[in-house]
């Protein structure tokens, strides 16, 4: 179940990162190009300051748009969330005051003309790519620690996990690569086990700051290192701690899905025993 976990999660960030939505944004204002030039060659300086802002702001309210679409589409997929910042509101106002200028002060069209333009402007907006969802998907205190604790716990180790996910990229070892993913997808599914029920975060919080950052920090001094050498035993040592790391993983996840209290005390030191040993740090 977990190798299929990947290839579903990779494909889904893929297309929203490179999803087609707001784009068009970025070319409509291209016909105020050709309009500034115009404007230049006959004199009119304020045609050309309008036309040139008008560009600058449009082609801001298409990034918004699209930081606003991959953060509601995070949103979206997280059990446990803060509402994203308003990108698509502040994209819709930006585009309709943007129209409303270029109409009056560009096009020379009557004030209340503009201000339908403008109307119309951030009518689109919203039926094209609605506004930023504002409801927060709350979470209660659980085992002593509260709502935000829980959140930003949450938050912290997704980050970390993103940080692994990046040292591995630099990594040029398929073998290593691949063991590196597994911890990954493990420690994906521990987040969310904890997401659909927080009071886990007892029996694993521990585990997500000793155990994650320690990941963390042997693949990105691995990543860091082992383009400087060809060292075989380096490569071993890396290969040793993964291993004991991505066993760890694995039983933590399962004792999380069986609801078994236990501590990781005594691994966890062996852990930092190891990784001392091995000298990747």
């Amino acid at each position: 179940m977990n190798q299929l976990r990947k290839p579903k999660r990779f494909v889904a960030d893929t297309l929203q990162r490179y999803s087609p939505r707001g784009l068009l944004l970025y070319f409509l204002p291209l016909a105020l190009i050709p309009a500034t030039f115009i404007a230049l060659g006959k004199g009119h300086l304020l045609g050309v300051l309008v036309n040139a802002i008008g560009f600058g702001l449009y082609m801001l309210a298409a990034w918004c748009v699209r930081k606003g679409l991959q953060a509601e589409h995070i949103y979206n997929k997280s059990r446990i969330a803060r509402p994203p910042q308003p990108l698509k509101m502040t994209a819709a106002i930006i585009a309709a005051l943007t129209t409303g200028m270029v109409a009056w002060l560009g096009a020379g069209r009557p004030l209340p003309v503009a201000l339908l333009f403008a109307v119309g402007a951030f009518l689109g907006m919203y039926l094209s790519y609605g506004f930023d969802p504002r409801k927060e998907k709350n979470i209660v205190a659980a085992h002593g620690y509260s709502r935000d604790e829980i959140l930003q716990t949450l938050e912290d180790s997704s980050r970390i996990i993103r940080g692994i996910e990046q040292a591995n990229d630099r990594i040029r070892n398929a073998e290593l690569n691949q063991r590196i993913e597994r911890i990954c997808e493990i420690a994906d599914s521990i987040l969310a086990e904890i997401e659909a029920d927080p009071r886990d975060i007892r029996r694993a919080r521990k585990f997500l700051n000793v155990y994650l950052d320690g990941a963390r920090q042997v693949t990105e001094g691995y990543a860091k290192t082992h383009p400087q050498t060809q060292s075989g035993e380096l490569e071993q040592n890396f290969r040793n701690v993964l291993e004991t790391i991505e066993s760890v993983f694995q039983e933590q996840h399962q004792k999380l899905l069986e609801e078994d209290v236990f501590d990781l005390d005594v691994k966890i030191e062996v852990l930092a025993t190891q990784l001392k040993r091995e000298g990747i740090l």
